[in-house]
């Protein structure tokens, strides 16, 4: 009986090994055919459609040299905007004048990331500005100008304890939650205009047609299917202009097991482009085989046989994940001067204690742009 159960063992092993085999297989061979470069493959999206929402693990270098190096592609496609979750729309004036101005100002650019976000000191979310001011300043004088759009508004932490409730919440985002705002800003600024954009946000914000899970006493199996992100509201509403592309990053994994984080698809996407020298690939996930790769990361809670193209449309890979970089930080952006603002203005004091010295906060700063020491808890096996 002992030897019959161990054949079984090894026969239903050998046969998921084989699967896996072929599912890999079959995706390398779509891809060999079917190749396109990150840049080409983005820009090639907007013959098609008007918001390309660009999902990323924030503070990673690679993700935003990608989209400083395509300005002058996506004006030359049409596209004359790029969306940033990390701006406030009270300083849109302001940053039109810096992206237009005869000479550059690296000290206006520090005050309005600044005025979003005290603790976002990443050198190359800034040069996204620097970028825009070069290629505007190459075209004739009367030419369409690039442009920056920034997606949120001031939030208010300087009354915030760390105990998040309605009341307390409704102080700091007093404007209303930020889907919402951002999806009045596309509305108002690119579709009402009908204009196109490509916006760069964090993952959960760019989910279009996925509905992130939570879990819910009171929901179906425990589970509720929160469908009010930004992306979500801009499909709902114009489903045929929306297209999703995720940024290569490491998942979540689901609550309590670890690793903490772990590679997509089950490792299968690392494995997939190994085999193809890891070149920087842009591929559609939605009807592909590649799409078809099963991932049991966080995402996939509440969703039996969950695919990655019930994720995103597209996929974007640059590097493995352990060879991804954290962004350069501008040690000009927070000073003796600022610091009490700085302090008072602290994001997320719940999920990072409010820093009781300069000092101390440019350490937690370096820990979180640590990429290399997040990443490397990552299961890529």
């Amino acid at each position: 009986m002992r030897k019959y159960f161990l054949f079984l063992f090894f026969s239903f092993s050998l046969a998921a090994l084989n699967a896996d085999s072929q599912d890999i297989n079959s995706a390398v061979d779509f891809l060999s055919k079917n190749e396109k470069s990150p840049d080409s493959y983005i820009v090639d999206k907007f013959k098609t459609h008007a918001i390309i929402l660009l999902a990323e693990d924030h503070r990673v270098k690679q993700n935003l040299l990608l989209v400083q190096g395509l300005i002058p592609k996506l004006y030359q496609a049409g596209v004359y905007n790029i969306g940033m979750e990390f701006g406030a729309s009270e300083d849109q004036g302001e940053l039109d004048s810096l992206i237009n101005a005869k000479e550059y100002s690296e000290d206006i650019a520090r005050k309005l990331m600044f005025n979003y976000n005290s603790g976002w000191p990443f050198k190359e979310y800034m040069d996204i500005y620097r970028k825009a001011w070069e290629f505007n300043r190459t075209l004739p004088a009367k030419a369409k100008k690039f442009r920056i759009l920034n997606l949120s508004y001031k939030y208010d932490w300087s009354t915030f304890n760390g105990v998040r409730t309605p009341e307390k919440m409704k102080k700091v985002f007093y404007k209303g939650n930020t889907e919402g705002y951002r999806f009045t800003i596309v509305e108002n600024e690119i579709i009402a205009k009908r204009e196109k954009i490509l916006i760069l946000t964090g993952d959960i914000h760019a989910f279009t047609k996925y509905n992130f899970p939570v879990y819910d006493f009171l929901g179906k199996d425990f589970c509720r299917y929160e469908n009010g992100y930004f992306g979500n509201l801009l499909f709902a509403k114009y489903p045929d202009a929306v297209f999703s592309i995720m940024l290569h990053k490491p998942f979540g994994n689901k609550i309590e097991q670890m690793p903490y984080l772990v590679s997509p698809a089950n490792g299968k996407i690392e494995a997939i482009m190994q085999k193809l020298g890891n070149r920087p690939l842009g591929f559609d996930l939605t009807g592909t085989p590649v799409g078809r790769l099963k991932d049991s990361s966080y995402y996939s809670m509440g969703y039996p046989g969950f695919t990655l193209d019930k994720l995103f449309d597209g996929y974007i890979f640059l590097k493995p994940i352990k060879e991804l970089e954290g962004c350069t930080l501008d040690s000009l952006f927070l000073t003796k001067e600022n610091w009490l603002r700085a302090q008072a203005q602290a994001a997320d004091p719940d999920w990072r204690a409010r820093p009781t010295s300069l000092e101390e906060y440019w350490k937690q700063i370096k820990e979180y742009a640590d990429v290399h020491g997040r990443y490397n808890s990552v299961d890529a096996k």
